[in-house]
């Protein structure tokens, strides 16, 4: 199986890093405007390589794309590049927008030509978007985003944590926008098939602070994480390179991923069926009548990023 990554930044090193590491793919292809940057990087995992799978690694343009499975692109300005960290600010990740279009209308088109069957997997900041933009491009529908794969991590994270549990055993999922309008699905919160809302009281805390405090430690790990170390690049590196893994593989595996969703005219997050191509088919969450609010305004806000959104 192959996997290409376009953009070797932070982002796209932490994804090839996971790549190897996992290795479940025989074949990955480094891609970078700075040819030698890709080059170091490649060199660099080789000689770590043997401690790893069979995954050859090489450093190329993108003609070296061709027959890959998947096409994962990390290319862009960052977060803290583009001006993206402020708290307070509703615009959140959608302020680069207009400058990764920019970077994607270069890129798309390259991609396509070189590997026309391939999937193309939506890393960059805001992926939600740049997912209608990369459709447009590419002229095809096996385009998805890392979504709000990331923010159901987080939340599963945040919960386990709270409750004393193993991430692993918390059901939860995150939808809508990788952003600020983000959907907690509470309703369908469960660890061990007991509600949050139960396993919360037998704590003796209250739900609402508990709810609140959650929320707000999810929305912003990403800025938290940037005021750290200068950038969001692991956690998302994990979740591009396993995307890569169940396209490539066929997986057939449920996971939350933006994609364009027909009737709200919109790319956003929903949990999906993953495998070979992309979105196989979206699965549509039991939502209470306040959360299925919550995702309308959700895509409202992404439809009006777009509309506003004028290629230069």
């Amino acid at each position: 199986m192959k996997i290409g990554i376009v953009g070797m930044g932070a982002v796209g090193a932490a994804t090839a890093m996971a790549l190897l590491s996992r290795a479940r793919i025989s074949e990955l292809v480094l891609v970078n405007r700075n040819r030698a940057r890709a080059q170091g990087i490649a060199t660099d995992m080789r000689y770590g390589a043997p401690l790893s799978g069979p995954v050859s690694i090489t450093a190329g343009g993108y003609g070296d794309l061709t027959g890959a499975a998947a096409v994962i692109v990390a290319a862009g300005v960052n977060e803290k590049a583009g001006g993206a960290t402020d708290r307070s600010d509703p615009t959140g990740r959608l302020r680069l927008l207009g400058a990764n279009a920019g970077i994607y209308r270069e890129i798309v088109p390259r991609i396509v030509a070189a590997a026309p069957q391939a999937a193309i997997v939506v890393a960059t900041d805001p992926p939600d978007p740049l997912v209608d933009i990369a459709r447009r491009l590419a002229g095809h529908e096996r385009v998805i985003g890392t979504g709000t794969y990331l923010d159901s991590l987080r939340f599963r994270v945040h919960l386990a944590q709270r409750l004393g549990v193993s991430a692993a055993s918390a059901e939860a999922y995150v939808v809508g926008e990788h952003g600020t309008s983000s959907v907690f699905l509470w309703s369908l919160v469960n660890i061990g098939g007991r509600s949050i809302e139960k396993m919360v009281a037998e704590r003796e805390i209250a739900f609402t602070e508990f709810r609140e405090a959650l929320e707000h430690d999810v929305r912003y790990a990403n800025i938290s994480i940037i005021e750290g170390i200068g950038a969001s690049q692991y956690g998302i590196g994990l979740v591009a390179a396993r995307l890569g893994e169940a396209i490539a593989a066929d997986e057939r595996v449920v996971l939350p991923v933006g994609s364009h969703i027909a009737r709200l005219g919109v790319a956003l997050s929903l949990p999906s069926v993953i495998g070979h191509g992309g979105v196989r088919e979206v699965l549509t969450p039991d939502m209470s009548d306040e959360e299925m609010r919550a995702l309308e305004r959700s895509a409202e806000k992404l439809r009006d990023a777009l509309a506003q959104y004028r290629p230069q």
